[in-house]
C-alpha cells in the first residue's frame, strides 16, 4: 500500500518522501482528497544478461548444460510437410 500525502504535507515532508521512494516505495499526493500524482522509483532498464540471471536466480529458468549448436536437423525431410499438416488440420 502506498503512503498518501496532501500537497501541503508533501511540500513540508519532501525529504521524507524521497527517502521512501529511494527505498522502493511509491507515494501518492492528494489535493482536496483526490489523488493527483504518484511519486515512484524510476525503473532502470536491465541488460538481457541481468534479466536472465534474475530468472535463473528465481528458479523460473534453468540454464542449458550442453550446446545443441549445429546438431539440430529438420523434422520433416520431404518438401511440403507444413502444407500437408495444415491441410490435415482443417
Amino acid at each position: 500500500m502506498s503512503d498518501s500525502y496532501s500537497t501541503y504535507e508533501a511540500k513540508a515532508r519532501f525529504s521524507e518522501i524521497l527517502r521512501k521512494v529511494r527505498d522502493g516505495q511509491s507515494v501518492l499526493v492528494t489535493y482536496r482528497g483526490e489523488t493527483v500524482a504518484e511519486i515512484r522509483p524510476v525503473v532502470q532498464e536491465l541488460s538481457q544478461e541481468e534479466k536472465i540471471r534474475r530468472l535463473v536466480q528465481a528458479g523460473v529458468v534453468i540454464p542449458a548444460t550442453t550446446s545443441h549448436k549445429g546438431r539440430l536437423r529438420p523434422i520433416a525431410d520431404r518438401p511440403g510437410a507444413l502444407k500437408r499438416f495444415l491441410e490435415e488440420r482443417d
